[in-house]
């Protein structure tokens, strides 16, 4: 069948009103736009205002919202949007034609009165009418995107305190970490759990995503994975009870990679279940590396998943580096990732100093690989270091 114009139209049309409904109508002229002008204008004092003719009030509110609004746009886009206005504003008064007589008509049949207005061109209005509506837009839409990344910064604050601070020392042995999310919040994450009978559990995992749906799981695995702890389990037993449970409560298009280990420190054991995540690496005492393989698949894949446990040991001056998929993948401007043996050498490098100066070393050493400040991975390092 033949589609005419006016049925492309009509369907267009139908696609852009079907959600629309006069109360949004309504709220987007009223409530939104008074939250808009409380959230730019908050902290000001509005007494000063009061007692004030419109006349005199209307243009300062006007100058103070402008204000606060610009000023929370970033500079480029503070230089982009007040050059925009300059550029609008310049085009209406190039429309201006002059002043001219308009013949208004009084109560009286038949009488009219000449008044002086300015004319402009044809369309002028519509024009003004329209830069008002997208400014109109543009203000509702900064507002609700300022407010959701406050409420960001206070998840990404919640996150990072839930994460170990500082360095753990215990006997010989220190551990220390630190993760940059690619975003406000990320899905990579560590953990330094000291055990009742002097033993450590270290882990390290990757939520498959970032942003806010990576961070929730995140924080669903941090508290499933502390509470089973005290139940001392064997490190298959409870990294199995944790898949379960992450089957359970997340989506099926989710999964977490993770490396779980439990040192213990009188014999320099560790025994680790390595549930897809990046082989971590021991640092031998003769600088060579051995890498800690896969022992089952990712989290959250299936639900009655099984996971091996191996055993290995640390010897003193040897290291254990944990760290993400952020790290070795992350690319230089030609492409090429850092790859494992930039992170070794880098940790060779610098395999003198404390764990913590050694992490900080590493997330220098990839922002300079990659010469960005902004990446598209979560970048995460643990080290479990045991002194010579």
């Amino acid at each position: 069948m033949k589609s005419y114009p006016s049925d492309r139209a009509r369907e267009l049309f139908v696609t852009y009103t079907r959600d629309v409904s006069p109360d949004d109508l309504q709220r987007l002229f009223t409530d939104d736009t008074r939250d808009a002008y409380r959230f730019f204008t908050r902290g000001k004092d509005d007494d000063r205002f009061a007692g004030m003719p419109l006349w005199k009030s209307v243009p300062l509110r006007l100058r103070e919202f402008f204000i606060a609004f610009t000023i929370r746009l970033s500079p480029a886009r503070r230089i982009l949007y007040v050059g925009a206005l300059i550029i609008a504003l310049t085009g209406i008064i190039r429309l201006f034609r002059g002043f001219a007589s308009i013949d208004f008509p009084i109560g009286v049949p038949f009488l009219q009165v000449g008044v002086l207005m300015p004319v402009w061109v044809d369309g002028t209005l519509a024009l003004l009418i329209s830069l008002f509506l997208v400014n109109l837009l543009m203000l509702l839409e900064v507002a609700d995107r300022l407010s959701l990344k406050g409420e960001l910064e206070i998840a990404r604050e919640i996150q990072l305190a839930m994460l170990p601070k500082g360095t753990y020392r215990a006997g010989d042995i220190e551990i220390s970490g630190m993760t940059r999310p690619a975003n406000t919040v990320g899905g990579d994450f560590y953990d330094v759990l000291p055990l009742t009978d002097g033993r450590i559990i270290v882990t390290l995992g990757d939520v498959a995503g970032k942003g806010s749906p990576a961070a929730l799981l995140m924080a669903l695995l941090l508290a499933v994975l502390r509470t089973l702890v005290d139940e001392d389990l064997d490190p298959p037993s409870l990294i199995e009870r944790v898949n379960a449970q992450i089957c359970r409560h997340s989506p099926s298009s989710r999964f977490i990679t993770l490396f779980y280990a439990v040192y213990t420190p009188t014999t320099g054991t560790l025994a680790y279940v390595n549930a897809g995540q990046n082989p971590p690496m021991i640092r031998r005492a003769d600088g060579r590396y051995e890498r800690l393989g896969s022992t089952g698949v990712a989290l959250g894949m299936f639900e009655h998943s099984t996971f091996a446990s191996v055993e290995t040991s640390l010897a003193p001056g040897e290291m254990l580096v944990m760290y993400s998929d952020g790290i070795t993948e992350a690319e230089d401007p030609t492409g090429r990732p850092f790859e494992e043996s930039g992170l070794e050498l880098v940790v060779d490098r610098h395999a003198g100093q404390e764990p913590a100066e050694i992490g900080v070393q590493v997330i220098k050493a990839v922002e300079a690989h990659a010469r960005a400040s902004r990446f598209i991975d979560d970048l995460t390092i643990l080290l479990l270091k045991r002194r010579a």
